[in-house]
């Protein structure tokens, strides 16, 4: 076994000598830099070291997510002073693509121009050797592995580098390419390969840390059928180990001797040539020994050298069966890829072109790799091949989705080659009732993979017609014309076997853990075995539920089921806009409505119409949209009990031709097709999940409210379809058409499709308008009346909203009128007049007491200073009132004895006041 990262160059024994001479010079300088420090007083001062002579690194992650930045010199002992360690970024921290990690400043930063980056990613494309953490190991399946001759055989049969790429080798060893890796997060491997030889086995899978597989469909690669093909697998976060292994057709049996099979050579029937005629071929020799070719995946060879499947609980990649690891259970089915005989479950015959009886004859032939059509009688008949499936064993997570049809799904790879119109039907059976048409292809096709999804948990049975020519002529022209079918891949099959073990829920039990199914909508987690819902608002795969990752998120505007099935819209919807918010309810639009598109002719001239089923929200995701192929029933006669086709979808389509045409008391509806079997998402943009609404399809909106677009994709996939259909519902506010309002398809496309792909409808409704609210409607205030006034609520014209609040009802106030507040005014005028003039007169005798009693005092105080006799004249007599008023020289007003107080004293610091004597006479200034 090689060492990983050792490559088979010629050159390999040179390097190995400057591997040892490496070796040792390291030693030497450790050893120097060791006794350094004994002699460092004798040598010369160590410098601080300098940017360019170190690098920063991290050291491991502890346990809490934590690491540390620090600084390693370039050369050891030649520096000193270097910076400290520093706390580094979280271990799950990193770079986008485009960008690479600033190890000073710990930030990502932009590439240079000339450069890139993947980021997290690595990427190897030069193969000039086995770059490092590579390993390739050989083995030999069969010779005993205990043989010294297993190891020579096989030494030289590994994986070979030649520059551009790496090789597998092409010999009867089994070669092993592997590559380990630590992921810190989820990440994705992708590589490129070219695997155009089908006689060898080409296997990837990847272990985790654990050695338990990962939970692909399959680990066997398919042919390249044109160059290189990319191929993608998920990866877990931690130990992921990556496994690139080939065989050729000797991995079926680990045996001290290879098992041969004698070839014998025979006419093919019905024998249409002469070998007697001049330049006929002989038949071959017989009897000629080859080695057998490989078992199907999950089948073993025995000693008699016939296949056999492997028991419940065990795997096999077509040689020895393995038991599955603990932790995983088989994930069974039926995958026929070898073709040395008619499987058992199979049966071929041929069906006569021009009465349709079976002939009894051989009508596809076993070819090692593939199987093909035989020669036939005539060039119109049809070449039968049929395999019929007893029932499915869907997971239990599957069962328990009741609108997730999907139980299990057939794919196979097949090619034509015509030199004519030739024609391969693909038609499925349920329960022995009469075969379906599913697919038609018509001349030659390249080498391609087509899927089916079975939706009913039946018996099933899955035919494959192929007919040459639709015209009868007599002799035979077409013999070349065939079709080969290279592989039949059918899973979740009742009683099949298992190529791979996929992880499974484990439940606790007196002989230890064991497999169990986790509830619906729960999810596998991968390390400790144990079931975990996923969050709100995703949806699970169904056939792949391990780890978070399994759950996906809804689209805007979705919600998911209870069992996290699906995502389903439940009629309510919010968007905003710069102005308000828009709220919708589209209940009233949540039955299924129907529509018949114009009306169209074929080349004979008869009249038919397609006719849509649409179902647009609500009822908990259920499809509620059904379309029906009564061709049959219209056939039998009444009372006796016929089989119907149907589709069930949200939005479906069906062929329907008028009474008049068919003669019938009803229209015949046939071809019944699902447009629409997953809801994408409900937005106002006009893309979404690469579905495209063009506006400009239907007649421009003109009030103002955005259209609200529903998203959906249907599962089937079509040769003119490889992405399947896609349909998209505008739901458009209309005031003036009541529920349910109108549905109308693009004027341009009268059928709702210009492409046969992309369906597009326009439903106009009232109820697609946004929920009232508050700026939906405006007040009237009315003028106040007798006391009263009224305050109304009314709705804006035109009125764009529909349910959601409703009107305020009238509100009724008291109010003044302009007569009462006039007078009130006017009173409260008058009443302020009075009281300032009250005012004023109070005042005014007030200050002429005051006025009186300054006198009065300032003469006295005359009197006492002066030493002139009393007059008696001014003495008070008895009777008299001392109240006796002034009499003054003058009459003034009350601003001027007002300013008389205010006046200024004489120099000699008292007041002047002029008085008159009571006889007239003259004045006297006091």
């Amino acid at each position: 076994m090689a060492e990983p990262g050792r490559s088979l160059h010629p050159s390999a024994r040179g390097r190995g000598r400057t591997e040892r001479r490496t070796l040792r010079l390291l030693w030497l300088l450790l050893w120097v830099g060791t006794a350094f420090p004994v002699t460092q007083g004798a040598g010369p001062e160590l410098h601080a070291c300098k940017e360019s002579e170190y690098h920063y690194e991290y050291t491991a992650c502890d346990s809490t997510g934590s690491r540390w930045r620090v600084a390693v010199p370039h050369t050891p002992g030649l520096c000193t002073s270097l910076p400290d360690p520093v706390k580094g970024t979280e271990c799950s921290f990193s770079c986008k693509a485009g960008e690479f990690l600033d190890m000073k400043e710990q930030s990502c930063k932009p590439c240079a121009e000339g450069r890139y980056s993947l980021g997290t990613g690595i990427r190897f494309d030069e193969w000039d050797e086995l770059p490092h953490g590579f390993a390739t190991i050989s083995t030999n399946m069969e010779i005993e592995d205990s043989t010294t001759e297993s190891t020579e055989n096989c030494t030289l049969s590994k994986w070979v580098p030649l520059g551009d790429y790496i090789s597998s080798n092409t010999d009867e060893c089994t070669a092993t390419l592997m590559y380990a890796v630590n992921l810190k997060q989820s990440g994705t491997v992708n590589f490129e390969y070219y695997y155009p030889d089908s006689s060898i086995i080409f296997e990837f899978f990847v272990q985790n840390d654990q050695c338990q597989p990962s939970a692909d469909d399959s680990r066997w690669m398919k042919t390249t059928e044109k160059g290189w093909e990319f191929h993608s697998v998920e990866l877990n976060r931690g130990n992921n180990v990556l496994y690139w292994r080939t065989t050729a057709f000797s991995v079926w049996s680990k045996v001290s001797k290879p098992v041969l099979t004698q070839l014998m050579y025979k006419w093919a029937q019905p024998k249409i040539c002469g070998e007697d005629l001049e330049g006929a071929v002989k038949l071959p020799a017989s009897g000629v020994k080859t080695r057998c070719p490989p078992c199907n995946p999950g089948f073993f060879k025995t000693n008699s050298s016939t296949c056999e499947p492997c028991p419940y609980g065990s795997y096999s990649n077509g040689s020895d069966c393995s038991h599955c690891p603990a932790g995983t259970e088989p994930a069974v089915g039926f995958e026929y890829k070898w073709w040395n005989t008619l499987p058992t479950n199979m049966e071929t015959t041929v069906l006569s072109g021009i009465n349709f009886e079976y002939k009894g004859m051989t009508g596809w032939e076993v070819a090692g790799d593939h199987i093909y059509t035989a020669v036939g009688a005539s060039d119109n008949d049809f070449m039968i091949l049929t395999l019929v499936v007893p029932g499915f064993r869907p997971p239990q997570s599957v069962m328990a989705d009741t609108e997730n049809k999907e139980v299990a799904r057939i794919t196979f790879v097949f090619e034509t080659i015509c030199s004519v119109n030739c024609e391969l039907y693909f038609m499925v059976g349920v329960n022995s009732r009469t075969n379906t048409p599913v697919e038609t292809w018509k001349g030659s096709k390249g080498k391609q993979s087509y899927t089916y999804i079975i939706e009913e948990n039946a018996t099933m049975s899955f035919t494959w017609a192929f007919q040459r020519t639709t015209f009868h002529e007599i002799g035979r022209k077409y013999t070349n014309d065939v079709a080969k079918i290279y592989s039949i891949n059918v899973t979740n099959v009742m009683d099949g076997v298992a190529s791979y073990c996929r992880p499974c829920a484990l439940e606790a039990s007196e002989m230890g853990s064991s497999c169990t199914s986790c509830p619906a909508g729960y999810y596998i987690d991968r390390d400790s075995g144990t079931c975990h819902s996923c969050p709100p608002d995703t949806i699970l795969k169904a056939h792949q539920p391990y780890g978070i990752q399994a759950c996906t998120p809804c689209g805007p505007g979705t919600k998911s089921n209870k069992i996290h099935s699906l995502c389903y819209n439940d009629c309510t919807f919010s968007v905003s806009t710069p102005t308000r918010t828009f709220e919708y309810n589209f209940l009233p639009l949540a039955n299924p409505v129907s529509l018949a598109g114009g009306p169209s002719f074929t080349s004979k001239g008869l009249k038919y119409f397609h006719h849509f089923t649409l179902s647009l929200c609500g009822n908990q995701g259920k499809k509620m949209s059904v379309c029906t192929d009564n061709v049959t029933d219209l056939r039998i006669p009444e009372g006796e009990s016929g089989f119907s086709k149907s589709i069930t979808a949200y939005i479906c389509q069906a062929v329907i031709i008028p009474p008049e045409v068919t003669g019938y008391k009803a229209g015949v509806s046939s071809q019944p097709v699902s447009l629409a079997d997953r809801l994408i998402g409900v937005t106002t943009d006009m893309t979404l999940d690469g579905i495209t609404s063009p506006a400009e399809l239907f007649h421009p909106e003109s009030l103002g409210i955005p259209d609200v677009i529903f998203f959906y994709r249907s599962n089937d996939v079509t040769q003119s379809c490889s992405s399947g259909r896609s349909t998209t519902i505008r739901v458009r506010c209309s005031p003036l058409k009541s529920v349910p309002g109108s549905l109308s398809l693009p004027s341009t496309c009268s059928d709702g499709t210009c492409d046969g792909c992309n369906f597009h409808f326009l439903w106009e409704s009232v109820a697609a308008c946004p929920l009232c609210s508050a700026a939906d409607y405006h007040t009237i205030v009315s003028s106040c009346v007798a006391g009263i006034q009224k305050t109304t609520y009314v709705w804006r014209e035109p009125k764009l909203c529909m349910g959601g609040i409703s009107l305020p009802e009238q509100r009724v106030t008291i109010c003044k009128t302009i007569d009462f507040w006039l007078k009130v005014g006017i009173s409260a005028g008058t009443c302020t007049a009075i009281l300032l003039t009250v005012l004023t007169c109070y005042f005014w005798k007030k200050n002429q007491k005051l006025e009186y009693k300054y006198s009065k005092l300032v003469m006295n105080a005359t009197l006492k200073d002066c030493d002139l006799p009393a007059a008696d004249s001014c003495a008070i007599m008895e009777g008299e009132d001392v109240e006796d008023d002034l009499i003054f020289t003058s009459k003034k007003s009350l601003f001027g004895k007002i300013k008389s107080f205010t006046s200024k004293r004489t120099p000699d610091g008292f007041d002047s006041v002029p008085l008159k004597t009571s006889s007239g006479g003259p004045d006297m200034d006091l």
